[in-house]
């Protein structure tokens, strides 16, 4: 019969979300800059850009749940989102080295920029860096924890166990905001600024995109238990929930290599405070 559909394969129909999507990243990131430069109504492209672009992803994985509870995620299907996933944090794996690698070109050739840092590291402007064995300890020992409460909920569900399910959903989501909120108050009260020398700038920026990713893992996990309360994981499928656990493990490997290399190698003999 003609249009009858004789493979695995999902084919979208037509949908606006993808062009929305586009024209409001855009709009956001004209806003960023004319926000930077102080341009007139600056504030307004960046808010307007930031609410259409919350409301197309809102719609999009909306449309997303619906297609998986309609049946149209086959095993073919969900082996192809798991591919797109895998892909999609290893250009994330790539972002972070490019931090990584910004941080270790300035501090293991100091002298390279000795105009800007007086040929040492951490610069010699600097009177005193953040103690590793401080909050980031802390913050480390919290994110372990989340890890192993994700696992917990994701063999929770494999095993049938609802309950299970959402008591590690709401571990690991509590856990992500008690690491948000104890890094925020250790940004408040850090003894160097952001911009003044390399040393902040790489430290600000790499530990504040993985700030950001436990902030975007924190909501894909407060999603998923919304969805959990609404019955919509089974054991056999639930690829939106692994790929929530992936992102959080993730977030947990990137967390380790920061504390190692910045907080404990990058401070080593100098003042800590």
């Amino acid at each position: 019969m003609a249009g009858t559909k004789t493979h695995d394969y999902h084919i979208l129909p037509p949908d606006i979300w993808p062009l929305a999507g586009a024209f409001s990243a855009l709009t956001m990131t004209s806003g960023i800059a004319m926000t930077m430069h102080k341009l007139a109504y600056g504030h307004v492209v960046l808010a307007l850009g930031v609410l259409v672009l919350g409301l197309t992803f809102f719609s999009w994985f909306s449309n997303i749940v619906k297609e998986a509870k309609a049946g149209d995620h086959t095993p073919v299907v969900q082996l192809h989102l798991r591919y797109g996933m895998i892909l999609f944090i290893a250009s994330e794996v790539m972002f972070f080295v490019g931090w990584f690698w910004a941080f270790f070109d300035f501090s293991l050739f100091p002298s390279t920029i000795a105009d800007v840092v007086g040929g040492q590291w951490p610069p010699k402007s600097m009177e005193a860096v953040l103690d590793a064995f401080d909050l980031p300890l802390l913050n480390t020992l919290i994110l372990l924890c989340s890890g192993t409460t994700v696992t917990w909920a994701h063999h929770a569900l494999i095993h049938g166990d609802r309950e299970g399910l959402k008591k590690g959903l709401w571990a690991t989501i509590i856990l992500g905001v008690l690491f948000s909120s104890l890094q925020a108050y250790e940004y408040a009260h850090a003894p160097f600024p952001f911009g003044v020398n390399t040393y902040g700038s790489a430290f600000y920026m790499a530990t504040g995109f993985h700030g950001f990713h436990v902030i975007v893992g924190t909501i894909f996990l407060a999603v998923c238990l919304k969805r959990a309360y609404n019955g919509d994981f089974t054991p056999r499928q639930h690829f939106g929930f692994e790929a929530a656990a992936w992102y959080w493990h993730f977030v947990d490997v990137v967390w380790l290599f920061l504390f190692i290399w910045i907080y404990v190698w990058g401070n080593w003999g100098f003042p800590t405070e």
